[in-house]
């Protein structure tokens, strides 16, 4: 079988959410893949692996993450495509549905 390369999107990992404290202008969440997403969270909360978070950091803004499941970066666009990573926060979604009882 001759070698193909191996297409990045379809390369297994973790898609991760990140919900933040407080709003950073319009950014609420952060939305990420990694091979281990434990590893590229620890990076996040030194300031290293984007420049979203590493302002985030600078600001004083903390988060919690909020999601993490198995997937590619194929998925993690998805997500981001969809419009907001409130609707793939489980934090916003428990948020919204305990202000409404």
């Amino acid at each position: 079988m001759p070698w193909r390369p191996v297409n990045p999107a379809s390369v297994q990992g973790e898609v991760y959410v990140l919900h933040f404290d407080r709003p950073f202008g319009h950014a609420r969440h952060y939305i990420g893949w990694g091979r281990n997403a434990k590893d590229r969270i620890a990076a996040h909360r030194a300031g290293r692996g984007s420049r979203l978070m590493s302002v985030i950091r600078e600001a004083g803004i903390g988060f919690r993450v909020a999601a993490i499941m198995p997937g590619t970066r194929e998925l993690e666009r998805r997500l981001k495509n969809r419009g907001g990573g409130a609707r793939s926060c489980p934090i916003c979604h428990e948020e919204s549905c305990s202000s409404m009882q």
